[in-house]
């Protein structure tokens, strides 16, 4: 009996070219031995990854997802509701496809296609922040909504140069932000105003380095918290700018370091983006690290 993959294709992600290859992907899955059942994922409607992985995840063998990291993140999130999760394959076509970089996915369509179909498969950690799942980032603060917030019809001309336009744009707003926050992480407590806070699980977010002084793993139980304390004055703000510029985390205003669980607490709603994805607005966000949660293709 042939083996199954649900094929799921968001034409509208990044550059709108995802849908271009159908073909050849529906090829090189009926040469390795599987039955290809291809839908569009059209927002909106019935066909959404929720509505699709639901009605299928547990008839197939492989799920594929050929879109956007936040497409991959409405898909990864279906998946982990299913009480048996099939095989994940991603064909990067997004914008900055962050995660797919973090796992050595290749931007060549032709490439990322024999992967997707025939790599190796690999298990990888996904983050859970309260009631929503994420594969690689879950950010608040300065510049966290750049990547949703940012027009799509841009993005699908401009591409990672979209980010950087939106980004210019908001500069004074985002350089002014600041949040009071308690946070907890596994056992040891600081509280401060931040400016900018991320739980991730890859090296960059919107296509720019996080702040990685060594290899990340996807596989390890933990992920990597980032802090950047706001600046109160001009000195402090270059201060920052330095200690980000030169990767040093030894300093007063970061605090970077590795984690298997984080708690948010603060007196306002704080506005989240996971994945690139609007993931809501809290005033206690709990964060925790399930352990090689996803099976995915990689080379």
């Amino acid at each position: 009996m042939k083996k199954k993959a649900l094929v799921l294709i968001n034409k509208t992600s990044g550059t709108g070219k995802a849908g271009n290859d159908t073909l050849d992907i529906s090829t090189k899955l009926a040469e390795n031995e599987y039955e290809p059942i291809v839908y569009p994922i059209i927002p909106g409607t019935d066909l959404t990854s929720e509505v699709l992985v639901a009605e299928y995840g547990n008839k197939v063998d492989m799920i594929l997802c050929s879109g956007g990291d936040g497409t991959l993140n409405h898909v990864m999130n279906a998946m982990m509701e299913l009480e048996q999760r099939p095989l994940l394959s991603y064909l990067p076509s997004g914008s900055t496809n962050d995660f797919a970089k973090a796992l050595g996915i290749p931007g060549v369509r032709s490439k990322a296609i024999d992967i997707a179909v025939s790599g190796n498969p690999t298990s990888y950690d996904v983050g859970k922040m309260n009631d929503k799942y994420f594969n690689y980032v879950a950010a608040f603060g300065a510049f966290s909504k750049v990547s949703y917030a940012t027009d799509q019809d841009l993005k699908n001309v401009l591409g990672y140069a979209a980010y950087v336009i939106s980004a210019i744009a908001e500069l004074p707003q985002n350089i002014a932000y600041s949040c009071h926050m308690k946070i907890e992480a596994d056992g040891v407590t600081e509280e401060g105003d931040y400016i900018f806070g991320a739980v991730s699980n890859s090296a960059s977010v919107a296509g720019m380095t996080l702040f990685a002084d060594t290899d990340i793993k996807q596989d390890d139980g933990q992920m990597e918290l980032l802090l950047i304390r706001a600046p109160k004055n001009l000195a402090e703000f270059n201060a920052v700018i330095s200690a980000l510029a030169t990767r040093e985390p030894d300093n007063p205003y970061i605090t970077y370091k590795q984690v298997s669980g984080v708690k948010f607490v603060s007196e306002e709603d704080v506005e989240w983006t996971l994945d690139g994805e609007f993931g809501g607005a809290y005033k206690e966000t709990d964060i925790e690290v399930i352990g090689k949660a996803i099976t995915i293709m990689t080379k």
